[in-house]
């Protein structure tokens, strides 16, 4: 049996063991942090992830670099990151499709929902309903009972099968009944370009690509998925005040760290992220880019927000049968 002294000679070791764990994760980060960015240099998955890496660095006390890993559609990137030790030195920032491909590929070398822990959410991007001006149609509702009066006629461009434009026009075609084409293309550049030729009718784009031609008259907007109207077009109704609920949509970019990464680590790398998104500059820098800096969401919230796209694209990806290898 142990004695009082020895029990009191114990307790004096567990107490000081766990004030050396307490301590390591209190004096986090001791070296620099990588931010694995799963795109090539540039855009604005790029552009968000380095603003906030810099700004972070700051609060931090150590580097957040930036390490661009593109290939397979965000998963290499994001499967280098599930690999990494779960310590709060590695973290990674999915591009848009990243809940859209839990279900869309047949097999990822990872799990969405269990390989990676949420750490916050950084910046959300609203989509514009836009077509060529030589369609009949100045709003919403005209456009949808021209898609129902001509069954077939309207073509809709997407940046590539499974990509947010893509499938927000399916969604589009699910929720109103409307009955439209969608026409693949290789990334949104060339979307635009068929759109502003007449090759294609309407398109579902981010705002960047389009407010120029929106403001020049060679494109005109319908309708935006955002909550709330935007600042540039203050006259472009929402889909939810329009009646569409479920075409509430955003385009988003989180914060993620490996699954197992300490509690107290990912708690803090939450606080600093969050205040990081209240600073002026930086909202200021993201709005030029039509985003909208979050900040708001616990590291349980943004695990909540993530299962909900899962099973919300996966939904739409099943009704229309569309798998990659």
């Amino acid at each position: 049996m142990y004695s009082l002294s020895k029990l009191a000679r114990l307790g004096a070791v567990l107490l000081l063991a766990g004030g050396a764990v307490a301590g390591a994760h209190a004096a986090y980060p001791e070296k620099p942090v990588s931010l694995i960015v799963p795109v090539a240099p540039g855009g604005g998955t790029d552009f968000t992830a380095r603003l906030l890496a810099d700004e972070m660095s700051k609060k931090l006390g150590q580097t957040v670099v930036v390490e661009n890993q593109p290939g397979g559609a965000g998963n290499v990137g994001v499967t280098q990151a599930t690999r990494a030790k779960p310590d709060g030195y590695t973290l990674v920032m999915p591009i848009t499709s990243f809940p859209i491909n839990a279900t869309l590929y047949k097999k990822l070398p990872f799990d969405t929902q269990k390989d990676l822990t949420p750490v916050a959410l950084a910046a959300t991007l609203p989509l514009i309903l836009v077509v060529n001006p030589q369609l009949p149609a100045q709003t919403l509702d005209e456009l949808i009972t021209l898609a129902k009066q001509k069954p077939g006629t309207i073509n809709f461009a997407n940046s590539g099968v499974g990509t947010t434009a893509h499938l927000s026009g399916e969604l589009f075609k699910q929720t109103t009944n409307a009955d439209i084409v969608s026409v693949a293309y290789k990334g949104g550049g060339p979307a635009v370009t068929d759109l502003l030729g007449g090759h294609v009718e309407m398109y579902f784009s981010t705002p960047s690509a389009v407010l120029p031609h929106i403001e020049a008259g060679k494109l005109r907007a319908l309708a935006v998925t955002s909550k709330n109207r935007l600042d540039e077009l203050p006259d472009v109704p929402t889909f939810v005040e329009s009646g569409y609920p479920d075409l509430h949509i955003t385009a988003w970019f989180g914060i993620f760290a490996p699954a197992g990464t300490p509690d107290a680590v990912v708690s803090k790398l939450n606080t600093v992220v969050n205040e990081v998104l209240q600073q002026d500059n930086v909202r200021q820098k993201l709005a030029t880019h039509s985003f909208n800096a979050e900040g708001n969401m616990t590291p349980d919230q943004l695990k909540e927000f993530l299962d909900m796209e899962i099973n919300r694209w996966g939904a739409v990806i099943k009704s229309l049968d569309l798998s990659v290898d």
